[in-house]
């Protein structure tokens, strides 16, 4: 396996927005993969338009927009020059469904569209998009938005993704697509679909795209040999995620065991099998807490192409992370007081999830209690087959009365926190409530966000994307057949 072709270093794809565009090209300037995140990026697109679109950065990549109407009908709805008062909320846009109407369709596909458009703008670097695939609905509007604009790469976790190579092979020729809904009663024999066809939404034109490459990111070698033999189109590698990593984690193999703190206990069947990865004859790249030098010179040495890293991304100047998060973040980094919970019941999908201990943010136990709970945007809300066999949502981190109507487990909803206005909120887009309260953010970190501020340089008070490669390839042995990208120059 020739690995000169692959990059050493992945960018991680960090919660709605983070890992936005102007991240993702300042990491592929440098040589190696500048990854956007594909979550919430029609609610993003609508958001920014409000605000007043700063710069014009949107409606330019609007203006590349190949199919006729869409872009106008857009701007004429959410465009806000100037942008709208602070106090005023955000207009709505239609929430996610398994058939989404025309509007809702264009939202999708120009919102992936525009974040791939702008990352890639002005030079020759690699691009990538990450998703999750415990998030179903927006998926196949969204992969045919980001090949529209070309997009070199798409990681997807959080799920078994064993559909997605075979919906990019069709995507690529312009045949609809069909993805599988998870579905909690489902009968034996009941399927249920969401589906999208690239000729119908471009008014009967095909548009012949370049498919691709697929990462899968998972956390054990039984998964990796699973999707190598069993995905329904070609596997391009894998990204070997840890419990350290940030956002979401796999759980703990068996049965969960709790810290005294309300962690989950990883144990050693929880360390991956990198020997029967490698075996696979695939690349891999491995991803939590391989932020430092000697780590990246590890993970090469045991026959991977390289690492993902985020947290050291997050907290650079390019990040979208709000620039209030990043001062506070890397003065604790710096004062030794940053950290980290993995919380078991954070996030409503039931994954672990990484919640930063920051003050005034969902993190502190008062604000949990005191916010209004509602679901309003939906991207983490679970299919349930309801008795005639139709389709309900549902979201444990709804108001309780309506989760229990709907057939949930009053269980289910204890110290269920709102992912999707949380992390909207980390990127200066939160939700005002009719009252003027604005959403707390919630913010997400892998556990070396205590060592963020060893990025930082000699008398300066913040690093960029470039410092982040620099340190992090500062350690790696030139090997033949594996030499680092080369940094871009246009």
């Amino acid at each position: 396996m020739n690995l000169d072709s692959y990059p050493t270093i992945i960018q991680g794809g960090m919660g709605a927005g983070v890992s936005g565009w102007r991240l993702a090209r300042a990491v592929a300037k440098t040589g190696q993969l500048g990854v956007v995140s594909g979550t919430g990026l029609d609610t993003i697109l609508t958001r920014r338009l409000q605000a007043g679109d700063s710069g014009g950065h949107v409606r330019r990549a609007l203006a590349h927009f190949p199919i006729a109407g869409v872009a106008q009908r857009i701007l004429d709805r959410y465009f806000i020059p100037g942008g709208k008062a602070e106090e005023r909320p955000f207009k709505s846009k239609p929430a996610p469904a398994v058939k989404p109407g025309r509007h809702l369709q264009e939202l999708l596909v120009a919102g992936n569209f525009a974040e791939v458009f702008l990352a890639r703008e002005g030079h020759r670097g690699l691009i990538g998009i990450n998703y999750l695939e415990k998030i179903q609905l927006p998926t196949l509007p969204s992969i045919f938005g980001a090949m529209l604009a070309g997009v070199g790469y798409v990681l997807i976790g959080a799920g078994i993704p064993r559909a997605i190579p075979g919906i990019l092979d069709r995507l690529a020729d312009s045949r609809a697509v069909e993805l599988r809904l998870e579905v909690k009663g489902a009968e034996a024999g009941e399927e249920y679909f969401t589906r999208f066809d690239p000729v119908e939404f471009c008014g009967g034109d095909a548009l012949p795209l370049e498919r691709p490459k697929f990462l899968a990111i998972i956390s054990s070698s039984p998964l990796a040999t699973m999707l190598a033999r069993k995905s329904t189109g070609r596997i391009d590698g894998f990204v070997v995620e840890g419990p350290t990593a940030g956002g979401h984690n796999a759980p703990p193999r068996g049965q969960t065991q709790l810290s005294k703190d309300g962690q989950p206990i990883y144990g050693s069947r929880d360390v991956p099998d990198l020997a029967a990865i490698d075996a696979l004859g695939l690349p891999f790249w491995l991803a939590g807490s391989y932020g430092e030098p000697d780590r990246v010179a590890e993970a090469i040495a045991s026959g991977a192409a390289g690492v993902q890293v985020g947290t050291a991304f997050a907290y650079c100047e390019e990040s979208d992370l709000a620039d209030d998060f990043k001062r506070r973040v890397m003065q604790m980094s710096l004062e030794g007081t940053a950290r980290v919970v993995t919380d078991p019941l954070a996030s409503p999908t039931g994954f672990p999830f990484k919640v930063l201990q920051l003050e005034d943010t969902l993190s502190e136990s008062a604000h949990f209690e005191q916010r209004t709970r509602i679901c309003d945007l939906g991207y983490l809300r679970q299919a349930y087959r309801k008795p005639d066999g139709k389709l309900g949502w549902r979201c444990p981190s709804e108001p309780v009365d309506d989760y229990l109507r709907k057939g949930g487990r009053e269980e289910d909803t204890v110290g269920r926190k709102c992912i999707c206005n949380g992390l909207l909120a980390n990127i200066g887009l939160p939700q005002v409530r009719r009252d003027g309260e604005k959403e707390k953010p919630l913010v997400t970190s892998g556990d070396v966000v205590a060592t963020v501020a060893n990025f930082l340089k000699p008398g300066v008070d913040s690093y960029s994307a470039a410092d982040v490669v620099e340190h992090l390839l500062s350690k790696v042995t030139v090997i033949p057949g594996h030499e680092p990208r080369r940094r871009e120059t246009a």
